[in-house]
């Protein structure tokens, strides 16, 4: 098995958590015990100090002693020395396994084994190895679990090279991935993009129902488990044999694969773990808010990703908003998946080629002349010889000659040209040098607001206390429309801001907005769909926004630049402390002046 010709890429697996003291097993999978068990003799093969009592007790009474005609022909026989139990050799780096891999770095040291990135020396590649010693409790259970794994063969999974039971130690040789990088490392730098996060979800699940058929689960599928080629393929690492070296199991393995599958698509969408504990790198939660929904805490989250997500993570029943069934196994998941239209790739830039830096040509030294040359090398051009003799001589002569005429001929048409162009051009009125300067702007009309509307998108549900939006242009100042509540001022960390769009009827030209408020300090900006705008936006990214600016009772919003438009939106992204400890905004009245 060792010489399976495979791709050699891989990431060497397992973070380095502790596994739970209650998962793990002391036997091994065909029932037998494993080498952990107590012994009938210390370590240097003396019988414990029980039996070294009992057996003087029967030496020393006479009854006993008489019935049995062993005693009486002496001490009973030693038992045979039982064999020292084997401990795995002192490893580092350099270290040789079967004349054939060469340990080149410790990537995990964990719970009695360890990690490897390393050479294989006979196909001349990088590989992974999990090392740990023969004697260990877990031993057996790994050996069956990667020879299990090897028999697979499903290209989106780290394949399983070998699995060796060599003396005092045994080894599981995996694939390293040396252009791949991990889920984990992806969502440092922020969410999936929509397209990625499906092809993620998708090739995962369709994994894993591959791996399910053939009685094959990971049970330890995080961040850093699903890795990303730079083609754009994932791969799964640490199938079955990430477990066994942890001792994990689980009674219902299809549905905790199917959750685990959900948690990966909910961070990738939203760059947050699905539980109220940091994990992975990633923040989870607020507390006490429960499973929200990931386009219910981001914005722009497309709705049918997050739609499966949470049908993979709640697997007590449909949610109680949007009433679908569960899927509590990767294949309802994979088919879950396959059932969301179509999300078409975001448009990106070809990229730049770079060669490595190993093919780059030398640089030229500083201050020599660079050339460019469709070779790698190109010289630089060799000027043509110079003409011998009176004849070279005589011809510079001519040329210079001929040259110093023409430029005199050329300047002479041209002074000629612009005198005449002078004597029949019209002379230009005389102006104030004052004159136009800091014209006056036109003054400030108030225009009509035809109709409001509240607006609470994409992480919102699309209703913010709707029935009090015409209390904003009943020009009666003691009533008020206000936000739902909220536990903190940034409303509760579950969206950016709620608002009010406004319609004028028809495209103006604004030059400020006045907002009346009530009930404290209030963060509010003004926001204006583009020029040409003809239907009302839905989502906040139909906006652009104007300006910004806080208060207490009135805020003037005026625009730095000159704003035309139909649909104007005015927002709150901050809100005051009300009397019963919740956080909510008022406004009662609006008006606009172009």
């Amino acid at each position: 098995m060792a010489d399976r010709s495979t791709a050699a890429v891989g990431v060497a697996d397992e973070g380095g958590e502790a596994p739970p003291a209650a998962q793990q097993d002391d036997a091994t999978p065909d029932g037998t015990t494993t080498d952990d068990q107590v012994s009938d003799t210390a370590g240097d093969g003396t019988p414990p100090k029980d039996m070294a009592d009992s057996t003087q007790k029967i030496e020393d009474d006479p009854e006993k002693t008489a019935q049995d005609p062993v005693a009486t022909a002496g001490p009973p026989p030693a038992k045979p020395r039982p064999k020292p139990r084997a401990t795995a050799p002192d490893l580092h780096s350099g270290h040789r396994l079967a004349r054939r891999y060469q340990l080149a770095e410790c990537v995990t040291r964990v719970d009695g084994f360890s990690s490897w990135r390393a050479v294989d020396e006979k196909l001349r590649r990088a590989v992974g190895i999990h090392l740990l010693p023969a004697d260990h409790p877990r031993a057996r259970q790994v050996l069956a679990a990667a020879r299990s794994a090897a028999l697979l063969g499903d290209p989106r999974f780290v394949q399983v090279l070998d699995a060796v039971e060599e003396g005092d130690l045994v080894y599981v040789i995996h694939e390293w991935l040396p252009d791949a990088g991990s889920l984990a490392d992806l969502l440092a730098a922020g969410p999936l993009e929509p397209h990625e996060a499906y092809q993620m979800a998708s090739q995962v699940s369709q994994g894993m129902a591959a791996a399910h058929r053939e009685g094959l689960a990971h049970l330890r599928l995080d961040p850093g488990a699903v890795l990303r080629t730079s083609s754009g393929q994932y791969r799964i690492r640490g199938l079955a044999v990430a477990a066994a070296l942890r001792g994990l199991s689980s009674e219902r393995p299809q549905r905790q694969d199917t959750e685990a599958i959900g948690a990966l698509l909910y961070a990738a969408l939203t760059q947050r773990w699905p539980y109220e504990e940091d994990a992975h790198g990633l923040a989870g939660l607020p507390k006490g808010v429960g499973l929200v929904a990931p386009d219910q805490l981001r914005a722009g989250i497309h709705r049918g990703m997050s739609d499966v997500a949470m049908r993979a993570l709640v697997n007590e029943g449909a949610t109680a908003s949007r009433e679908e069934s569960p899927c509590t196994t990767p294949e309802e998941l994979a088919k879950a998946i396959a059932g969301i239209p179509r999300i078409r790739p975001p448009e990106h830039p070809a990229p730049v080629y770079q060669p490595p830096a190993f093919q780059q040509p030398p640089q030229p030294p500083p201050g020599a002349t660079r050339y460019a040359g469709a070779g790698p090398a190109a010289a630089p051009p060799v000027p043509p010889p110079a003409l011998p003799g009176r004849t070279g001589s005589a011809l510079k002569w001519a040329v210079s000659a001929l040259l110093i005429v023409a430029i005199g001929l050329g300047s002479w048409q041209l002074a000629d040209a612009m005198k005449s162009r002078e004597n029949h051009s019209p002379r230009k009125p005389t102006t104030s040098p004052h004159a136009n300067q800091n014209p006056a702007p036109p003054p400030a009309t108030p225009l009509t607001i035809v109709s409001a509307k509240d607006f609470d998108p994409p992480p919102g549900n699309g209703s913010e206390t709707s029935s009090q939006i015409d209390r904003l242009k009943d020009h009666d100042p003691n009533t008020y429309w206000e936000t739902s509540w909220y536990t903190t001022a940034d409303l509760g960390g579950l969206k950016d801001g709620v608002g009010v769009i406004l319609d004028l009827g028809a495209e103006h030209r604004v030059s400020g907005v006045t907002v009346s408020l009530k009930g404290g300090e209030t963060d509010l900006e003004l926001w204006a769909a583009p020029s040409g705008t003809n239907a009302q936006p839905t989502r906040l990214d139909g906006f652009q926004k104007v300006t910004g600016g806080s208060g207490t009772q009135q805020v003037a919003l005026k625009p730095g630049t000159r704003v035309t438009g139909r649909y104007l939106l005015v927002w709150l992204t901050k809100l005051p402390k009300d009397s019963d400890g919740t956080f909510r905004g008022r406004i009662s009245e609006i008006s606009v002046t172009g």
